[in-house]
């Protein structure tokens, strides 16, 4: 029941009642990008970061928001495959956003491996939940905190980033964020009671153990592959018309600087078939080895 189809008005008043809310695009919001990005797909310049960078932030310009933070990913998984191409991106789009008045600035993240433990949508939604019970996985915690440390500060909240973490680790001991995750869960038509009873979202039929097909320590895992399994799984759509199954998904078990023996488990396939030989292969083929531990930076800058 959850949605982001809501209107103007409600958005507002959800904001200023609970301070959160998430709205999707809609027509009567920078209509004249949604025509530039059909035409980007027919000439070719999808890739092109201006446009890429005008697109996003005419959105959050044209939405109304005084202080925008940013996570702009780099690596494998993500659309920016190198660093030097994620920084141009960032660097545009803060300046875009700094020029019109609005306080920007922009983190960029590694996605040389995917983030957290569950790539799926029951089973993320599971983890964010953990997260916020300060139980989450530390990579998933650390970009959470300092996304939100700089978001904190951008608003007028506080001063420093030390006294941001400070405050939002509070919240998270003390159950508060859990709370307001709740609330806005149930102010957009979903149920909140579910946040205390994760069990009760869709589980997969089967669990179907990956195993290792060589030994020594993760090197990198292929988050777009890994995304791409789990959409074979029905996690996300083939084509436009698929349905997608909210119950399936992937749990990895191994992350980059693990050591592993060969047929150790990587990872587990939530699915709701057993014919699943080619995502076992898929995900397998997302695991590059190395003799030595290789330790990943998650936050590479902050622009």
């Amino acid at each position: 029941g959850f949605h982001v189809e809501i209107s103007e008005q409600e958005f507002i008043d959800l904001v200023n009642k609970d301070k959160v809310a998430v709205i999707g695009q809609t027509g009567n919001l920078t209509p004249a990008d949604k025509k530039l990005y059909g035409l980007r797909d027919v000439t070719g310049t999808v890739n092109s970061i201006p446009l890429i960078a005008s697109s996003i932030m005419s959105k959050k310009i044209a939405a109304g928001a005084d202080a925008i933070v940013l996570d702009v990913k780099v690596g494998d998984g993500a659309f920016m495959k190198t660093e030097e191409d994620a920084v141009q991106l960032a660097k545009a789009m803060v300046e875009i956003g700094n020029n019109v008045g609005r306080r920007t600035m922009a983190i960029i993240s590694s996605m040389e491996e995917p983030l957290g433990y569950a790539i799926g949508n029951a089973n993320e939604v599971r983890e964010a939940i953990d997260t916020l019970k300060g139980e989450g996985p530390e990579d998933l915690k650390e970009l959470s905190l300092t996304l939100a440390s700089q978001m904190a500060v951008a608003s007028g909240k506080v001063q420093t980033t030390e006294e941001a973490r400070e405050l939002l680790e509070k919240v998270i001991a003390d159950g508060s964020a859990l709370e307001k995750f709740k609330a806005f869960v149930n102010n957009q038509g979903g149920n909140g009671s579910l946040v205390d009873q994760p069990e009760k979202l869709p589980t997969a039929k089967y669990n179907i153990d990956v195993l290792a097909t060589a030994s020594g320590y993760v090197d990198s895992i292929d988050a777009e592959q890994v995304g791409v399994a789990a959409s074979i799984l029905g996690a996300g759509r083939q084509t436009k018309e698929d349905e997608i199954d909210l119950a399936v998904g992937i749990i990895l078990h191994k992350k980059v600087g693990d050591a592993v023996k060969e047929g150790d488990v990587l990872a587990t396939l939530e699915a709701n078939t057993e014919a699943v030989e080619d995502v076992v292969k898929k995900v397998q083929n997302s695991y590059h080895y190395g003799q030595d531990q290789k330790q990943t930076k998650l936050i590479k800058r902050i622009i």
